[in-house]
């Protein structure tokens, strides 16, 4: 029976019925090419058959008793304790496969982590960039230094000007006139000085030159009078004794 030792352990416990199902259905496999242990299984059979008559017939035959006690203590008993381990002895193998799902849960929160901390710094770069414009913006609109120019259409012909600088104590006054179109015939531009009460005051005649320039120095006004605006007119080219409409420029005193 040597050649068939991984099956004779488990021949007296066939003989039993004490076998799982799965090693069973291996040994009878084995049983159907195998003569020997057939026999060994006939013979098992055999002395259990003695033995269960000997509760209550004729004593059986001493070997036939003591060969199936023999079968019954031999090896299988230690070969099933191999095949069937300890619960304990499993555990390793549970730490094992709990330490790998743990180390996976760890790695996918620390990706997702990684994940955030990267949409955040973004956020913040951009947060960063759009308070540097914004300072940048403050820094030019407040600068002493930046120069300011204004725009307009190309083709739109530049607007008439005037510019008044008056001393009231002194009855001096300063008029500067730019881009003025030229007057029709026999008519010319009248400066009325608006007081704060009283009828308007002329305060000189003139015309532009070829540029739309004029200019009207000290005419003569009455001293410590108070201005409340200034008006240019287009008269007569003698003047008038009161401004017509339509009123050419207007500007009121600071």
């Amino acid at each position: 029976m040597s050649e068939h030792k991984q099956f004779g352990d488990d021949l007296s416990l066939y003989a039993l019925g004490a076998l799982e199902p799965e090693e069973r259905r291996l040994l009878e496999k084995h049983l159907l090419e195998c003569a020997d242990c057939r026999r060994e299984v006939e013979a098992l059979r055999g002395d259990m058959a003695l033995l269960a008559l000997s509760t209550s017939g004729p004593k059986p035959p001493v070997p036939a008793r003591q060969r199936l006690l023999d079968a019954v203590a031999r090896e299988p008993r230690q070969a099933r304790a191999a095949r069937r381990r300890p619960w304990w002895a499993l555990v390793p193998a549970f730490v094992a496969a709990s330490m790998a799902a743990l180390a996976m849960f760890f790695w996918i929160q620390s990706t997702k982590l990684q994940r955030d901390l990267a949409s955040l710094e973004k956020r913040s770069g951009q947060q960063r960039a759009e308070l540097q414009r914004a300072r940048e913006i403050v820094a030019t609109l407040t600068a002493t230094d930046a120069m300011t120019v204004t725009l307009v259409a190309a083709q739109t012909p530049p607007q008439p000007q005037g510019k008044v600088m008056y001393v009231k104590d002194r009855a001096s006054l300063i008029f500067l006139a730019s881009n003025m179109p030229m007057p029709p015939s026999q008519k010319a531009y009248e400066l009325w000085l608006i007081p704060m009460q009283g009828a308007p005051l002329a305060a000189g005649m003139f015309k532009p030159d070829v540029h739309g320039s004029a200019i009207v120095i000290n005419p003569p006004l009455p001293a410590g009078m108070e201005a409340k605006a200034f008006a240019v007119t287009l008269e007569p080219e003698a003047g008038s004794s009161t401004p017509t409409t339509p009123i050419v420029m207007m500007g009121a005193g600071a």
